[in-house]
C-alpha cells in the first residue's frame, strides 16, 4: 500500500519562464503605466487646461515636453510588446499543459501579431479594421474559455467573466458600427450604444472582482483571531466605506450647502471625466465613487501581487493600464498579453512524494535477536 499526499502549488510566476521573459513583462507593465501618464491622460489634461496657458506660460512647454516623452514611451512599448507576446507564444507553445484549445489561441494571437506588422504597412481600412477586431475577440474569447476551465474558484471566473463580457461590448460597438459604416446604410446599429455603455460598467465591475478574487487576504479579514489584523481590517474597511460613502453623499450635501461650490466640483469632476474618456474610454456615466472604489481595489491587488512575483499581477496591471476603448492596436495587444499572462498563472494539485506503508505492529521490528535470547 502507498499513501499519498496531495499538496497545492502556484504554477506561472514570472521568474518560472527565464530572465529574458521576466525582465521583459516588468518592462512592458512599467512603460505602460509611465505611457498612460504621459501620454494619454497628461496630454490631454494639458489640452483641458489650454486657457490658462495665458496667464501662466510654464504650462504649455511643460506638458508638451511631458507629451514627447509619451510619445516615445508609445513606441517603445509597442517594441516591447511584440518581444513579450513573442516570448509568451513560444512558452505556451511548448509547454506540457497547453491543449488544443491554448494552441488555437496561441495561433490566433500569432496571425494578430502578423495583421499589426502587415498594417503598419498597409492602411487596414474598415475592412480591416473589422477582421482585427473580430480576430481580437476570438483571440480573447479563447483565452477566456480557457482561464474558466483551469481556474475553479467562483470569484476568479466571475471575474473572466465580467472582464470578458465588459470588453466585448466596446468590440461589438466598434465592429458593428465598422460594418453599417463600410455597407453605407443610413440606420443605426443594433445595440451599439447599449453595449457600450453595459461593457463599461461591467469594466468597473470586473476592478471589484479583481480584489475577491486576488487581492483578500488573512489581514484584511475580520474573522481573523489576531488582534493586530483584526484592527488592521477594521480600519481599512471602517476607511474605505467612509470615503465611498462620503464620495456618494458629497456632491447632494454640497448642492444643500452651497450650490455655487456645488457646481464648481461638478465642472472638475467632468474635466476628470474627460481627461479619462479620452484617454482610457471611461465616459464617466456612473457614480464618480464607483470609479474611485474600483481603482483602489485593482491598484492594491496588482500591488500586492507583483510583491510575491505573480503573473496575475502582471496580467491585470496590463489588462487595465489599457483601458476600455481600445483605440490603438498597441492597447489591443496590451488586452490580449494581459489574458495570456492572466490564464499562466494557476494553482494546479501536485501529488507529493509516495511514502511506502506495510501492515505490521506499529513499533518497528528489532533487526536480529539479541545474543542469548531465545
Amino acid at each position: 500500500m502507498k499513501a499519498a499526499a496531495l499538496s497545492e502549488r502556484v504554477t506561472g510566476k514570472v521568474s518560472d519562464f527565464g530572465p529574458l521573459f521576466e525582465y521583459t513583462v516588468k518592462l512592458v507593465l512599467l512603460t505602460s503605466f509611465l505611457e498612460l501618464v504621459l501620454y494619454r491622460l497628461v496630454s490631454r489634461l494639458g489640452m483641458h487646461l489650454s486657457k490658462m496657458a495665458a496667464d501662466h506660460p510654464w504650462i504649455t512647454p511643460t506638458f508638451t515636453a511631458l507629451t514627447e516623452v509619451g510619445t516615445w514611451l508609445l513606441n517603445i512599448v509597442a517594441v516591447l510588446l511584440f518581444l513579450a507576446l513573442t516570448l509568451t507564444l513560444i512558452n505556451r507553445w511548448g509547454g506540457p499543459e497547453t491543449g488544443r484549445l491554448g494552441k488555437f489561441g496561441t495561433v490566433g494571437t500569432a496571425l494578430l501579431l502578423l495583421l499589426t506588422v502587415v498594417f503598419l504597412v498597409v492602411q487596414p481600412g474598415m475592412l480591416g479594421a473589422i477582421v482585427y477586431n473580430g480576430l481580437t475577440l476570438l483571440v480573447l474569447t479563447v483565452f477566456m474559455s480557457e482561464y474558466v476551465m483551469t481556474h475553479r474558484e467562483p470569484a476568479q471566473r466571475m471575474l473572466a467573466a465580467t472582464y470578458y463580457m465588459g470588453v466585448s461590448g466596446w468590440l461589438y460597438y466598434q465592429i458593428v458600427s465598422t460594418i453599417y459604416g463600410l455597407m453605407g446604410t443610413i440606420a443605426a446599429p443594433p445595440l451599439v450604444y447599449e453595449s457600450h455603455r453595459v461593457g463599461e460598467a461591467l469594466m468597473v465591475l470586473a476592478s471589484f472582482f479583481v480584489f475577491v478574487a486576488y487581492g483578500k487576504s488573512k489581514s484584511l479579514s475580520l474573522r481573523t483571531k489576531n488582534r493586530r489584523q483584526r484592527n488592521r481590517a477594521i480600519w481599512f474597511w471602517s476607511t474605505t466605506g467612509i470615503i465611498f460613502s462620503a464620495l456618494l453623499i458629497a456632491d447632494y450635501a454640497l448642492d444643500l450647502y452651497n450650490p455655487a461650490l456645488a457646481s464648481a466640483v461638478r465642472q472638475a469632476s467632468q474635466g476628470i471625466g474627460w481627461i479619462f474618456q479620452f484617454g482610457m474610454g471611461y465616459t464617466f456615466y456612473l457614480p464618480f465613487a464607483l470609479y474611485v472604489g474600483g481603482l483602489l481595489c485593482w491598484s492594491y491587488t496588482v500591488v500586492k501581487l507583483l510583491m510575491i512575483g505573480r503573473l496575475a499581477g502582471y496580467g491585470i496591471g496590463l489588462m487595465f493600464i489599457a483601458g476600455y476603448a481600445l483605440l490603438f492596436s498597441n492597447l489591443t495587444l496590451m488586452v490580449v498579453l494581459g489574458v495570456m499572462l492572466l490564464a499562466l498563472d494557476r494553482v494546479k494539485p501536485t501529488v507529493a512524494e509516495s511514502v511506502p506503508t506495510a501492515a505490521g505492529p506499529v513499533m518497528p521490528a528489532s533487526d536480529g535477536l539479541v545474543p542469548g535470547q531465545a
